[in-house]
């Protein structure tokens, strides 16, 4: 009898371990699937030459391709933040306690370049409990010209 006790506390063990190794996979391929929308996300503004009714057409297309509706807070202490509000090109400024798709701000370097700084957001969720936290990916785009069509000018 002392053997059955021993061997089912080794098997309750591995099960255990298995179930670690099992939400810690499915963390990291969700959020390599976030880091793989940010970057798609900078590569659509890049060759759009800036947030235009094209590349965030574009974008949103990426955004139903991808199965993305994790929504986050945009940041609302500096102003020129926007956040998408819907996934068929609809956009705001950021307001405070208010949950965005994704959040974008524009800025502009002294040779009269833009760049992009984006943020999207990963929701680490437990089956059984539900929502834990909501991280921000940051991303940036190069330093392009930038076309006369940008959305979102300060």
């Amino acid at each position: 009898m002392k053997e059955v006790s021993s061997s089912t506390w080794v098997f309750q063990i591995m099960i255990l371990f298995i179930l670690i190794f099992s939400c810690f996979l499915v963390l990291v391929l969700n959020y390599n699937k976030a880091y793989r929308i940010k970057n798609n996300m900078i590569s659509i503004i890049e060759i759009n030459d800036g947030i235009t009714k094209n590349s965030l057409s574009l974008i949103n297309n990426v955004l139903r391709g991808e199965g993305y509706k994790n929504t986050g807070v945009c940041p609302t202490d500096e102003i020129g933040w926007y956040g998408a509000t819907d996934l068929d090109g609809g956009y705001e400024e950021a307001q405070s306690k208010t949950r965005y798709l994704f959040c974008f701000k524009k800025y502009k370097t002294l040779e009269d370049d833009v760049y992009y700084e984006i943020k999207v957001f990963y929701e680490f969720t437990l089956p059984f409990l539900g929502p834990i936290s909501v991280f921000p990916i940051t991303g940036r785009t190069d330093n392009f010209f930038g076309s006369s069509e940008q959305l979102g000018t300060q």
